[in-house]
């Protein structure tokens, strides 16, 4: 598929930007009992956050980077408290005074205009994505601020995890086309150029998968990794050289216009003389397509993700189905903010994580797998869908999720 130009993509990243400071940032500021939100980062250490409040012109802070956004009836004032930039300028009203005052003058002037009675700062002990204010900035502020404005301080996760989960309208638009991006790699890589029996290996699928997107001028935020199950053998992850008779699994996932995506895709290596994927394999891809379907039911904005987890798993005990459930949501970072939905080793509630509720207009990493018989030995059916959750429900963002891809 055709990548966008890097003009295009720096200015649409600034089109969603303006829509989530503009849009998003107010909602979550009107749910949070902050009066004002106080965000710094350094240099080279910049907040989880960071990439959700600037420019993709401003790809790092300056020195300190420090934003103050500010509750104003059902309005958020905007305002920067670093080093002139015109890049952030379009985007927030500069406040200090520079050349003519300190940093840490400007910020002390700041409060004491505005007199918030609470004021959250990035400090958490349960979320690293609420967790960017960095110590030293910290004791810089107690050095420097009045004690009354410290007391005032407080952590406020629904902050910085709202504002990263939630997608904007124009995101709403492009995430099919960024979902189809890691699927044009995915496609070309199950292919019976690339995978030639008794010769290639599952890392030389990585490398392919890897240079396809540096190819594409694209990145990946975690390297892919391939393995296969295989009649006969023992375990469930084999790696090495692939084989006819091979059940292939990829876990892939790329990072385009500031959104990630993360699929696991199968794919069978055709026996000589085969047409078809063996049945048993089909009938396994049919159970783990019922066990995403009872999944897709149970997510509804307003529900947590525990109360998810356990529903789907009491679903598929009753329908005879041996799953496990570890989805999550997938956003700026591949692992995002948001409702932790069961993790892989550990298929009962998870405590805080997971006791976030389900927001409308979020995308998740639909994981699972399910235990089949198959030729003899138990076959694990491995799955992740990159999915959309909005008004309407789960949508599914790119076909072929019901089928093993045929190698001959």
């Amino acid at each position: 598929m055709k990548i966008r130009s890097v003009k295009e993509q720096y200015e649409l990243r600034n089109i969603c930007l303006r829509e989530r400071l503009e849009q998003i940032l107010p909602q979550v500021m009107r749910e949070s009992e902050a009066d004002l939100w106080l965000h710094a980062s350094k240099e080279y250490h910049e907040d989880p956050t960071f990439r959700a409040l600037t420019p993709a012109d401003y790809p790092t802070a300056r020195r300190v980077t420090m934003f103050a956004f500010v509750k104003d009836g059902d309005e958020v004032i905007r305002y920067s408290l670093s080093m002139p930039d015109a890049h952030l300028e379009e985007f927030y009203a500069p406040y200090w005074k520079f050349g003519q005052e300190s940093q840490l003058d400007a910020l002390k002037r700041l409060l004491e205009q505005y007199d918030p009675q609470k004021i959250a700062i990035n400090a958490s002990a349960n979320f690293a994505f609420c967790d960017g204010l960095s110590m030293g900035i910290y004791t810089e502020w107690m050095k420097a601020l009045d004690e009354k404005w410290l007391d005032r301080m407080i952590s406020d996760d629904h902050l910085g995890i709202k504002l990263m989960e939630r997608r904007t309208p124009t995101e709403l638009q492009l995430l099919p086309e960024v979902v189809e991006a890691a699927f044009s790699v995915m496609n070309a890589m199950y292919t019976s150029e690339q995978v030639i029996p008794g010769k290639t290996t599952t890392k030389d699928l990585e490398w392919f998968m890897m240079q396809s997107v540096k190819d594409m001028g694209l990145d990946y935020w975690f390297e892919p990794t391939m393995d296969l199950q295989r009649e006969g053998e023992a375990g469930e992850r084999i790696t090495g050289v692939i084989q006819r008779g091979d059940l292939l699994h990829c876990d892939f996932g790329i990072r385009y216009l500031n959104m990630c995506t993360d699929t696991q895709r199968l794919a069978y290596v055709a026996r000589e003389g085969e047409s078809e994927v063996p049945q048993d394999l089909q009938n396994g891809m049919r159970v783990n397509n019922r066990f995403q379907d009872i999944v897709r039911e149970q997510m509804k904005p307003g529900r947590t993700g525990n109360e998810v987890l356990m529903a789907s798993l009491a679903q598929a005990k009753e329908e005879g189905i041996e799953a496990v459930l570890y989805s999550h949501p997938c956003n700026m970072y591949g692992h995002g903010p948001g409702p932790t939905i069961g993790l892989w080793n550990q298929q009962s509630a998870i405590p805080i994580k997971g006791d976030i509720e389900l927001d409308v207009n979020t995308v998740y990493a639909l994981e699972l797998n399910v235990k089949v018989p198959c030729c003899g030995k138990d076959y694990y059916i491995y799955t992740e869908e990159t999915v959309l959750l909005d008004e309407n429900g789960v949508q599914f963002l790119y076909e072929g999720r019901d089928r093993i891809t045929l190698i001959r």
